[in-house]
């Protein structure tokens, strides 16, 4: 019995895999429909299978689907039912294939039912096509290439129908990874050129280590210019050996770039804050002012190199050939900065040291001991009817969100709560802190959301989101208590500096549904965002030339000639016509197609993310995954 019920296992699995190769409904599952031939099947779905002779079907008009047992040859059962049952419903008849004579009128003879698989009509494919098919599964399952070889697999695909002499046999392990490189090699020309048509790129880059490895991810985030949606890809999960200095790191970027040819078209990196990465930006990314800086130098002073040291060819020469484009530390990782901030001020300060304590404790130990134990988790749902929540490392809202979740109990079941766990109880103080605790953290946590985005995200939501965080967290103040008023304040001072970012206002300018409402009542402000926004519309209008004018021919010269001057009114007020217009036009992102010189900042200066937060071989590694980040299709 055990033999025989592992065979049908393995035939359900094999047809399983089968129909779902062929793209052929499942007929024992819930989408066939009773008999085709006849004209009343389509009220009746097949269920199961009762015996050789007997089905099982399920009305469609009764209520909560009445299941009947008919014989696999007659429906006259079938027909009882509907005349007995449903007298009062008019059946609509639908004719089926071959059933209508030269007058149209459908045959009087009953029809047989079939039920069986094999009256569907095989589909057969190609074995280039199950290949594909196998190579999707093995990356999205992120399964080992290894599963080619396995026989039960093996014996599955063989039973596909394939238009193949061999079948539908599978390679071997080491022809199957030559397959996947070769898709690997597909998907990287078709990034190629996709960039290409590009004229501005962002990249983020971010180290990970895991099992006593580390890989330098990168993901590349574009703007179609056709369509104003954001565009992204994996483009890099590089092994990276030794230690993590900032040179090593540079030289990582910089291969990645150049190895994609986006050299020149990269506007920002967004890095994290660590302080390897700030440097390698600090120290590699070269300004126009540096570079007239080097040139002036080089013009006032000659110095002499050895010759063996140029000839063989020094680190330290090859550092200096590393360009890296302007650096954007992650928004989302600021943010998350914050908590540490906020967790200094709350343990520092003499009124909210004891109870920040002494609450959070209390909220760990009934995080541990409902994640550990199933009666406190019971428990725990009697008062809630929800799980609570329990924080981790590498996504500070968590904390946030559990502290919520806590706070959704009233102090009463609370108490009791923790009563039946054995805990000690949260006092009233402990639990009004956590509530305002919550209160302010609310703004700071959306913020942290919305800069997270990926597809509606851009640039140019950094300054509108910290302006609008710190006002509502300032307004905040007049309704807190003593012991969480001083909270905004340590929020507002992490982000001095982010403010002043020139290409940080234009890039919210340039944004239909911020323009300069964010900036509120202060005309300071507008006036001076009007004013960057011109000067940038004149310069994108007006760039300079690449070759010099050629040279005037002599003669032919007359007085009126030599007193000629460019008029460039007429160009003034088109710009500030049309950045007038811009300001009254509505919030949709399809207006800047009506602004083709704020279209073109817009491009350039909301290309960059706020954020950055992404046994095989370290390269086939990488292949594997960067074909699933970018859902390839085989």
């Amino acid at each position: 019995m055990e033999a025989e019920d592992n065979v049908d296992k393995l035939q359900i699995a094999v047809d399983f895999c089968y129909r779902a190769v062929c793209d052929i409904p499942q007929t024992y599952q819930d989408t066939i429909k009773i008999a085709d031939s006849w004209r009343y099947a389509h009220y009746f779905e097949l269920q199961s299978e009762k015996d050789k002779k007997n089905i099982v079907v399920k009305c469609n008009l009764c209520v909560g689907g009445k299941l009947l047992s008919t014989a696999k040859n007659s429906t006259s059962n079938l027909k009882k039912h509907l005349s007995s049952k449903h007298p009062s419903t008019k059946l609509v008849g639908r004719p089926a294939e071959g059933m209508e004579d030269s007058g149209g009128a459908l045959a009087a003879k009953q029809q047989r039912l079939s039920f069986s698989a094999s009256s569907a009509v095989a589909k057969t494919v190609s074995a280039s096509e199950i290949h594909k098919l196998v190579a999707g599964y093995v990356v999205e399952e992120m399964l080992p290439i290894s599963t080619v070889e396995s026989p039960s697999f093996r014996r599955i695909i063989n039973k596909i129908p394939t238009t193949s002499k061999t079948g539908g046999a599978m390679p071997d392990r080491k022809t199957f990874a030559n397959y996947l490189d070769k898709c690997y090699g597909d998907m990287e020309k078709e990034l190629r050129e996709q960039f290409d048509s590009l004229e501005y790129i962002s990249t983020t880059a971010d180290l990970r280590t895991a099992n006593n490895k580390s890989f330098m991810g990168m993901t590349a985030h574009w703007i179609q210019p056709s369509t104003l949606k954001r565009g992204k890809a994996a483009i890099a999960c590089r092994r990276v050996r030794g230690r993590h200095t900032y040179d090593v790191i540079a030289g990582e970027i910089e291969q990645i770039h150049m190895s994609y040819g986006l050299g020149g078209k990269v506007t920002a990196t967004v890095t994290d804050n660590g302080s390897n990465f700030v440097k390698a930006f600090q120290v590699f990314h070269k300004t126009a002012s540096d570079s007239e800086e080097e040139d002036e130098d080089r013009s006032d002073s000659v110095t002499f190199e050895d010759l063996n040291n140029v000839l063989s060819g020094s680190d330290g020469d090859a550092n200096d050939m590393i360009s890296l484009p302007p650096h954007h530390r992650c928004a989302s990782h600021t943010l998350n900065l914050i908590s540490t901030d906020i967790e200094k001020w709350l343990s520092s300060n003499s009124d909210t040291r004891a109870v920040y304590r002494s609450a959070t404790a209390k909220c760990s130990a009934l995080w541990t001991k409902a994640s550990r134990s199933a009666v406190a988790s019971e428990t725990v749902e009697k008062f809630s009817r929800r799980k609570l929540l329990v924080p981790t490392s590498t996504r500070w809202n968590s904390f946030y969100e559990a502290l919520c979740r806590i706070t959704d109990i009233t102090i009463t079941d609370l108490q009791s709560l923790c009563t039946q766990l054995g805990m000690r109880c949260i006092t009233d103080k402990e639990y009004h802190f956590v509530k305002e605790y919550c209160i302010v953290v609310k703004p700071l946590a959306m913020a942290l959301d919305i800069l997270q985005g990926e597809d509606n995200c851009f640039y140019g939501t950094t300054l509108p989101t910290l302006e609008a965080l710190m006002t509502k967290t300032l307004d905040l103040k007049a309704n807190l208590s003593r012991m969480t008023s001083g909270l905004p304040d340590a929020i507002k001072t992490r982000f001095a500096s982010t403010l002043d970012s020139k290409e940080a206002l234009l890039a919210a300018v340039t944004i239909p549904k911020f323009k300069l409402r964010w900036l509120r009542d202060d005309e300071a402000k507008k006036d001076a965002a009007k004013c960057m926004l011109a000067a940038e519309c004149h310069a994108q209008g007006h760039p300079l030339p690449e070759e010099l004018p050629p040279a005037p021919v002599s003669g032919g010269e007359d007085e009126s000639n030599f007193f000629s001057f460019t008029d460039d009114k007429e160009d003034s007020n088109s710009v500030e016509t049309e950045i007038a217009d811009y300001l009254k036009s509505g919030v949709e992102i399809d207006t800047l197609n009506k602004f083709p010189t704020i279209k073109a900042l817009f491009l350039r200066f909301n290309t960059p993310t706020p954020s950055s937060a992404n046994r095989l071989s370290d390269k086939r590694f990488e292949h594997l995954l960067l074909l699933l980040e970018l859902n390839f299709q085989f």
